[in-house]
């Protein structure tokens, strides 16, 4: 069978999703599956690390069409990551360091994904609406926007020098932040919109309503009042507190890493678990290149539900 990750998603069968982003239609079975079985409200969704052997038998699967039924919905959220981490080239990857480091505001980040491709653009259009439906449960999944944003960031670039790809996906979970909280957003004053909308229909109609059972009376003169009207204005919700700039990013480039792909990815999936660590000490802020080699080889321990916040 015809394998459905690490190829490009102009090669896959794409379909829209209810806001009108065209992806892989794997990319929605698999959807549909997670929040069917309550992922969306499972504590540490996208953060806590899956079974490894059911993850191969549910890709042997997935690449056959077959969503399993009954799937561990950390398997599937791994899987989820696991899709955007092997693409031939990242979602974001048509962004420079550069461009992403600049970008302070919510303002900026907008203009900054509209320089995206059109694949590339729906795709992390899909993801952060994910990434939000995952966020909006964050009472039952204990994920905020940063948690979310933390765990996905690693997986949306490709990079292969250890120091360089854990500074980009620094600024990789601003970004993603950013623009989770401004799909949120939309999402509310969207709700408040129509809620409006609502009311002011339902007063139009008690209104017509009140103007008929006046006129049903036989009276000399025209109707005596008009009743004020109701209509009630509502204010956007209050803005949230924006990303703190982050220092200036150190100048220092490692050697690239001359691993096969397999150990590239497997470079990537580890770094997510760097992300997810404790800050270091103060002590140790001074990175050393001899141990930064260590990032590919190392594997993180599966104790991050215990750090969920």
């Amino acid at each position: 069978s015809v394998s459905v990750f690490g190829v490009s998603p102009e090669s896959m069968q794409c379909s829209y999703d209810a806001r009108g982003n065209s992806v892989p239609t794997i990319l929605l079975l698999m959807q549909e599956r997670l929040y069917t079985q309550g992922g969306l409200k499972s504590e540490g969704i996208f953060r806590i690390n899956p079974e490894n052997d059911q993850e191969q038998h549910v890709r042997d699967q997935l690449n056959s069409g077959v969503v399993p039924q009954d799937i561990d919905v950390h398997c599937l959220a791994g899987l989820i990551k696991a899709w955007f981490r092997e693409l031939p080239s990242g979602v974001l990857d048509g962004l420079s360091p550069e461009q992403v480091l600049q970008c302070s505001t919510e303002e900026e980040s907008v203009r900054l994904v509209d320089q995206l491709k059109p694949t590339e653009s729906a795709l992390l259009n899909w993801a952060v609406d994910l990434m939000a439906d995952v966020v909006e449960q964050e009472q039952y999944n204990k994920m905020n926007a940063r948690n979310i944003a933390m765990v996905f960031a690693p997986n949306m670039t490709q990079m292969s020098d250890p120091l360089t790809a854990l500074m980009h996906a620094v600024q990789v979970m601003n970004l993603l932040k950013t623009l989770i909280m401004k799909a949120i957003r939309g999402r509310e004053e969207e709700y408040l919109s129509h809620s409006s909308d609502d009311e002011y229909d339902e007063n139009s109609q008690q209104e017509e309503m009140e103007e008929e059972e006046e006129t049903s009376f036989e009276s000399p003169g025209p109707a005596a009042s008009d009743d004020d009207e109701q209509g009630e204005e509502y204010s956007p919700c209050s803005s949230r507190d924006k990303e703190s700039s982050l220092s200036e990013i150190e100048d220092s480039f490692l050697r690239q890493l001359n691993e096969d792909e397999s150990a590239k990815n497997r470079f990537r999936k580890q770094l997510e678990g760097i992300l997810v660590s404790p800050p270091p000490s103060a002590s140790s802020t001074t990175i050393n290149p001899s141990s930064c080699f260590s990032l590919s080889e190392s594997r993180t321990s599966d104790g991050e539900d215990s750090r969920i916040t």
